[in-house]
Formats: C-alpha cells, sequence, structure tokens
C-alpha cells in the first residue's frame, strides 16, 4: 500500500469529523433563518409601555397619550410601544432610545403618530428607523 493512504480507523474518524461539520453547519443555516424577523414599515401612535399596560383596551387614550407623561423618568424606563392597526407593538432597546429622542424634538405635545421601519420578532420590532409621521 501507499504510505499516504489512510487505516480504516483513520477514515472513519475523517468521515464523522466530516458529517458532524457539516450538521454543525445545516443548523446554524436553520437557526439564522428562524431569528431573522420580518421586514415592517409600521405608522401608529408612540406611548410608553407603562401607560400601554394601563389603556390597553382604550385606543383613544393611546392616540391622545401625552409627551410629558412619556417623557417623565418611570414611564421613560419603561420602554415604549408604537399603537398600529389596533395591536401594541413593543420597541428593542435601541427603538426606545429613538423614541426618546424623537418625543424630546417633537413639537407636538399628545398624540405623537411616528413612522417605524424594522424587523418584527414577535410582537416587538427591532428599530431600523423611527420618524414622525407627518
Amino acid at each position: 500500500m501507499c504510505g499516504n493512504s489512510l487505516s480504516g480507523k483513520e477514515n472513519r474518524n475523517v468521515m464523522r469529523k466530516s458529517f458532524m461539520l457539516a450538521i454543525v453547519l445545516l443548523l446554524a443555516g436553520f437557526a439564522m433563518a428562524a431569528g431573522g424577523g420580518k421586514d415592517v414599515k409600521l405608522t401608529g401612535y408612540l406611548i410608553d409601555n407603562a401607560c400601554a399596560a394601563k389603556n390597553a383596551g382604550d385606543a383613544d387614550k393611546i392616540k391622545g397619550h401625552s409627551k410629558g407623561c412619556a417623557l417623565m423618568p418611570p414611564c421613560v424606563k419603561s420602554g415604549y410601544s408604537v399603537y398600529s392597526d389596533g395591536k401594541l407593538y413593543k420597541l428593542d432597546k435601541s427603538g426606545n432610545t429613538k423614541a426618546e429622542a424623537l418625543l424630546n424634538s417633537s413639537k407636538n405635545d399628545k398624540g405623537i403618530q411616528v413612522t417605524v421601519e424594522g424587523d418584527l420578532d414577535k410582537d416587538t420590532i427591532k428599530v431600523k428607523s423611527i420618524s414622525e409621521a407627518s
């Protein structure tokens, strides 16, 4: 036999390692595909999560929520949601920061309507951009 050939045991080990690598790569591909959210662009009303929980069934209160309330420290700490098409969508951490900045710069005192673009994962939007709707 040739000096470079693998023994049966070594050949099985190489095949086993190759098979395991293929399985790991396949599972990683599935995980990446499943983890990706759905791209969305929503227009709705911005509200802090503390007040959203209290007013979940009252669309008029959500739509009329005041900027002053949304910028109170406990409300800022609770994070933000967008009320669109009868549903609340929570913003991710980055979105909360962007929403707070938007509230601080808004000339409106209540009923702040926004357009949010991002990836929807269950009921949370991973915000790419948020702007005040015109």
